[in-house]
Parts: structure tokens; C-alpha cells; sequence
């Protein structure tokens, strides 16, 4: 620990007051504080005091969701557990964290926290958080303005993690399970799945290569972009062997993870491969961390995908969906989309994709959406899709490209004014798919949607 200096002690005294005015003032938690901390003392996170136990998740995708279940299972199972999920995953929402459950002297008054780390903020946090487990979900293509490819983000990852943290790694990315190859690493995958293919149908696959030689790669199967099991048939580069292996079964609700050869049997939360793959992903740092198969099982049965991200409700013998399929991002969106036309039913959609909900300086950038599958949305059981937001011309055009016939698509810049082009004819599912800065106004909509389907069902009685 390094000795606290008279900067830091004003530092931590001016930002505590910061955070008391926000509180007086009814404002939420913040970064604030410790941005202020930050810039009064720029070695403010390496001089106040941290958990003794601290479990890091960074990730394109899913990180979100892998720390929200890493928190809610370790405090269900009685941890008192300090996190920055009310400030934000930058270096200042890490140091508003700290601040808030620090005593006046900078003294930490809990044993673990587990915090949630924006893959570009990993250069500035880690050389001052040394967290003992540090967890990636996943590195893929991402917002090209801010993140501007999987290799960009992975170099900048792999020279800050520290060398001791122990790495809880995805096997089935051959991108994020090379990080840091020094470091101690447990890996977990998903076995085998009868819906896997012998090539990806993707429009981007960053890991088409060996990285060693740069002979093409074979693939024993993909499961979606590069996420699967390949080698290189010139060398020695492949897949590593997975620890942890889920395999799920949806209609039961259930996955058996195969650890270390051992075979447990969990409750799933939810239908979808990616939130399998979240799911597996807190398992195994779990279990690495010390909780038994028993403790974790019990306290996924309590849990549920946050609302903000993924809802359902039935209506009249409607189901309306919300899902979060997060803008700019080519791999969540297609993944979505995919889940999307692969489930049951006849189907309308709801598209809020624009990333322009309560936050100034919005990208102008849409080249992501060429990137993005939305051929996957040209599906006889997609009957309409209504596409909402001041960029809903660009959305329509490429729905065009992807081949969806344009008597399918209606277009409306208002987004609480979608749910009045609904056809509701012979209708089985709508999905309101929404960016994540749209969650607030995704609710608004979908109880637009609820008093359509209502108010049709009253016109038929």
C-alpha cells in the first residue's frame, strides 16, 4: 500500500463531500466523485486502500450481465460485496466505488469487490487495481469510433493486465484466450451444439488466420462470427482445452458443466446461446473463487436477466419481448437478430437501434450496420418490421440489401409512435429490440404495445 500523500487525503475529503452534495440534492450515484478525485490526485486509485479479494470482468460482450450475476450470487450466499455498478466501468467509476465504501482516511470497509472494467480503461485501472481473478467474456468487433478493432482492444488488454491475476478465459474465442499468455488461466467453452456449422455465415469473422503462420484456419464447428473450435493445419495452434464445459439443455431449463471431467448440473436462466455463455462465465469464476456447485445452484434459480436488457409478457396470447441489441455493435445486434428468427411463431419487430436516447455527442457513424447480419431478419416468420428513429432511413436501406421485401418494413421517426403500425394479424410474438442507452424508452413502448394488443382484443369481444 502506498503511503497516502497530503493530495490524496484532500483529494478523498473534497470528493467525499462531492458525492454528500449529490446525495442532498437527490442526484444518482456517479463517476463525479471520482473524477474529481482523479484530477485532483492522479494517483488517487493507487494510494486508497482496496479489498483484499478483487474480481475484474472485462469483455466486448456479456460483461455486464457476468458481474451483475457474480454480484447477486455472492451476496445471495451472504459476501458483502463492493461494486461500481452505480457509477460506471471507467477508472472514475472504479475510484467513486472505492470512495463510496471507504471510511474518512481512505481505509476500505469491505474484504471483495468485483468491478465491471471498459476494455479501453483497462491501461488506466489495472496498473492500480491488481485483481486477483480477472474475467473476459469475450473480444470482438466493436464501435469502430471508439473501439476500432478486436486487435486494438486485445493488445491494450494483454499489456495491463498484472501478471498474478488469475485468468478466467473463454475457450471457444480464439481472440480474448490468448490474453496474456504468461498468466495463470482456467478456460470454460460450450460443448458441441447440433445447431453449430462447419463455417461461419457471418458477415465478419476477425479470426479467419492462424495468428503464428498465417495459414488459413480449419474449423471443427461455428457457432457464430469466430466463436467456435478451429486449428491451424500447418502448426500447432488451436483451440486451448477447455476446464469448465456447459452443455445445455434449453426445453429443460437446465446445463451440465463438465468440471475438470466431474459433471454438475445448473438451472439455466434463460433460452439464448450468449446468455449461456454469460452463465458459464460466472460459473466457472465461481467455482474457481471457492463457492460449491450447490451454493451457486440454488441462487441461480432466484435469478433473472436484468429488465433493462430482457423482459417478457404475455397479452391476450401475445408475447412481448424486449431485448437489448446495443448499437454500433455488428456482434451483439446479429446475434440478437439471429436468436430473433430462430424462435417460434409468427413475428413483428420493433427496431430502436439509434444511440441518440439522453446523451449528447451521438456517432454519426453507420458504417457498423454493413457489418451487422441483417439478413437474418429476412425470415417468412417475420411478418413486419417497424423501424423507429431519426436514422430509420439508413435501417431501411440496409434492410433492403439484406433482401426483406419493402411491404414489410415501416418506418417512423418517433419511437413511442411504432407500436401504432403493429398488425397484430395472426401475430404471435413482438420484439421490441432496442439499444442499450434506449431501456428507459423500450418500456414506454412496450406499454404502448400492451394497450395495442388490449385495445385490439377488445374490438374482437
Amino acid at each position: 500500500m502506498k503511503k497516502k500523500t497530503l493530495r490524496f487525503r484532500a483529494a478523498l475529503l473534497i470528493s467525499r463531500l462531492a458525492m454528500h452534495m449529490q446525495k442532498l440534492l437527490g442526484m444518482n450515484a456517479s463517476y463525479f466523485p471520482g473524477k474529481l478525485a482523479i484530477k485532483l490526485c492522479p494517483d488517487f486509485l493507487g494510494q486508497i486502500e482496496k479489498p483484499k479479494n478483487i474480481i475484474c470482468v472485462t469483455g466486448t460482450n456479456g460483461k455486464t450481465t457476468v458481474c451483475n450475476m457474480i454480484l447477486d450470487i455472492l451476496t445471495d450466499n451472504g459476501y458483502d460485496v463492493l461494486n461500481n455498478k452505480a457509477g460506471s466501468n471507467i477508472n472514475a467509476g472504479v475510484a467513486s466505488s472505492l470512495i463510496a465504501d471507504s471510511t474518512l482516511t481512505g481505509k476500505t470497509k469491505k474484504k471483495i469487490a468485483v468491478f465491471e472494467i471498459d476494455e479501453r480503461s483497462s491501461k488506466l485501472i489495472y496498473p492500480y487495481i491488481k485483481p486477483n481473478f480477472a474475467v473476459c467474456t469475450n473480444l470482438f468487433r466493436d464501435s469502430i469510433h471508439r473501439n476500432a478493432h478486436a486487435e486494438f482492444i486485445f493488445n491494450i488488454i494483454s499489456e495491463s493486465l498484472p501478471k498474478n491475476a488469475h485468468l478466467i478465459l473463454n475457450a471457444d474465442d480464439l481472440i480474448s484466450s490468448s490474453l496474456s499468455p504468461e498468466n495463470k488461466r482456467t478456460y470454460f467453452s460450450i460443448a458441441k451444439l447440433d445447431s453449430d456449422l462447419k463455417k461461419s455465415v457471418n458477415i465478419i469473422n476477425d479470426m479467419q488466420v492462424c495468428p503464428n503462420c498465417h495459414e488459413a484456419l480449419s474449423w471443427n464447428y461455428v457457432r457464430y462470427h469466430h466463436i467456435g473450435n478451429a486449428y491451424c493445419p500447418k502448426c500447432s495452434f488451436a483451440s486451448p482445452k477447455s476446464d469448465y464445459i456447459a452443455k445445455p439443455d434449453f426445453p429443460s431449463q437446465k446445463v451440465t458443466v463438465s468440471v475438470y471431467g466431474k459433471d454438475e448440473t445448473y438451472p439455466l436462466v434463460s433460452n439464448s446461446i450468449f446468455n449461456t455463455y454469460n452463465e458459464i462465465t460466472a460459473i466457472t469464476l465461481l467455482r474457481e473463487f471457492g463457492l460449491t456447485k450447490k451454493q451457486i445452484s440454488a441462487s441461480l434459480k432466484k435469478l433473472n436477466i436484468v429488465e433493462s436488457r430482457y423482459s417478457s409478457e404475455t397479452v391476450n396470447g401475445i408475447e412481448i419481448v424486449t431485448h437489448m441489441a446495443k448499437g454500433q455493435n455488428p456482434i451483439a445486434c446479429s446475434c440478437v437478430f439471429d436468436y430473433v428468427r430462430h424462435e417460434s411463431g409468427q413475428k413483428e419487430i420493433i427496431l430502436m437501434l439509434d444511440d441518440v436516447f439522453d446523451r449528447d455527442g451521438s456517432s454519426e457513424i453507420m458504417t457498423w450496420i454493413y457489418d451487422t447480419d441483417f439478413e437474418f431478419l429476412n425470415s417468412d416468420s417475420i411478418s413486419r418490421i417497424i423501424i423507429s428513429g431519426v436514422r430509420s432511413a439508413d435501417y431501411k436501406f440496409r434492410l433492403l440489401m439484406a433482401g426483406v421485401p419493402e411491404n414489410k418494413l415501416i418506418c417512423t421517426e418517433k419511437e413511442i409512435h411504432a407500436p401504432n403500425h403493429l398488425s397484430l394479424n395472426g401475430t404471435d410474438k413482438i420484439f421490441i429490440l432496442h439499444e442499450l442507452y434506449a431501456a428507459e424508452e423500450a418500456m414506454r413502448v412496450k406499454n404502448k404495445v400492451k394497450e395495442a394488443v388490449q385495445n385490439r382484443r377488445n374490438c374482437h369481444v
